[in-house]
């Protein structure tokens, strides 16, 4: 397998075509696996190169890998296609579990890197000026404000590709043996803190049903926040993985609207609150 990786390797061709598929990327954005299908189809050039003269059922199973949850900013998944190029490339297949774990790991971090450096502060700088220049009676203030924007954003995708690629593939062959395993658990770790500050910041459960006995009131979501913050959430996020880890992701549709049916139903009997 890691021969024929070799002799297959990835070609400016094939990331170029990346490069032009992503631009298409967050069409397909979704609520149950948010960019995962858009990453997907920028990233076939590069798994029809390495499955190539693989069986069908490889092939299968990397496409499915690689349509697991996935978010981040859009100019930072240039960087993280062409890191996952890299890996790809160089692993066998029973460590493909790395590129899994180095995508979720990078997906955070460079999601508040993009957020903050183009979409807080380089899209803000070229709106102000393209909208002085507008206020001016000039048609040049909103032409300006796309050719300054799209600069940045075309080149940062494109480089960031080639760069990911490159400087991936620089790291696993100039840094020993053992660095899949390496970053594998660095991936892993950073993915766990990622996973749960999304839980933490996005799955809201307010119980506000309480208990009153004589005086004293025993509200449930206070109790619980004493022994562990977020403990509902947690609960919540467990039941609909083991869920869909169980029907393998074939009734999702289903659990969203059962978990809005539920959720309005407790609400109206009081239990929880907004």
């Amino acid at each position: 397998m890691n021969s024929q990786r070799t002799i297959n390797k990835i070609t400016k061709k094939d990331l170029n075509r990346v490069f032009w598929r992503m631009q298409l990327l967050n069409v397909t954005n979704n609520f149950q696996s948010m960019q995962a299908i858009g990453f997907l189809s920028s990233f076939t050039p590069v798994l029809e190169r390495l499955y190539a003269d693989e069986p069908d059922d490889l092939k299968k199973k990397a496409m499915k890998r690689h349509l697991e949850f996935f978010n981040s900013h859009v100019n930072a998944d240039a960087l993280i296609l062409g890191v996952a190029a890299a890996v790809e490339e160089t692993t066998s297949e029973e460590e493909k579990e790395t590129v899994t774990a180095i995508k979720t790991g990078l997906m955070g971090p460079l999601a508040g890197i993009g957020d903050s450096i183009l979409k807080f502060t380089w899209l803000p700088i070229c709106g102000s000026i393209g909208a002085s220049l507008a206020l001016n009676g000039s048609l040049l203030g909103p032409i300006l404000m796309f050719l300054l924007y799209n600069v940045v954003n075309i080149a940062s995708k494109y480089y960031g590709i080639h760069l990911g690629y490159s400087k991936g593939m620089e790291m696993i062959n100039g840094a020993g043996g053992n660095v899949l395993q390496r970053l594998s658990n660095m991936a892993n770790v950073v993915g766990l803190m990622v996973i749960g500050a999304l839980v933490a910041s996005v799955v809201k459960v307010n119980v506000v049903a309480e208990i009153s006995a004589g005086e004293n009131v025993i509200k449930f979501q206070e109790m619980f926040d004493k022994v562990m913050p977020g403990l509902f959430s947690i609960l919540v996020t467990v039941v609909v993985y083991k869920i869909l880890k169980k029907t393998n992701g074939k009734h999702a549709p289903l659990l969203i609207l059962g978990i809005m049916v539920i959720s309005i139903i407790l609400t109206m009997f009081g239990v929880l609150g907004k």
